[in-house]
């Protein structure tokens, strides 16, 4: 995850929704993810919330295009590849892709 943001950090483009406009604090974003993550891939049981509603209440503040997708997607493939390999990095990155078409469409709906 460290990795991933560092990227996602790093690019103007996109940057500024974590930054500016969501203002996360890494240091508690970070294990959210990994109990995120942690509990799709593994079925841990260590995430409870709602991932839906801060990306909604975010793209209310400033919507979020499918440019923001695609390089969110982007990055997390890179992010796996260059850590991971087998069938959990092929599972992560198959569940980010459908994570990220359902978030689109979600944003897409609540526009109209």
């Amino acid at each position: 995850m460290q990795q991933f943001y560092k990227k996602l950090l790093a690019d103007p483009s996109i940057s500024y929704l974590f930054t500016d406009i969501a203002k996360i604090d890494l240091d508690h974003h970070l294990p959210v993810l990994v109990d995120f993550w942690d509990n799709i891939l593994f079925g841990s049981d260590t995430y409870r919330k709602n991932a839906m509603q801060p990306h909604m209440t975010l793209h209310a503040k400033s919507p979020i295009e499918d440019h923001h997708f695609e390089t969110w997607l982007k990055y997390f493939k890179a992010s796996v590849d260059e850590s991971f390999e087998g069938e959990k990095a092929f599972q992560a990155k198959e569940r980010a892709t459908s994570i990220a078409t359902i978030m689109k469409i979600r944003v897409k709906q609540a526009a109209k």
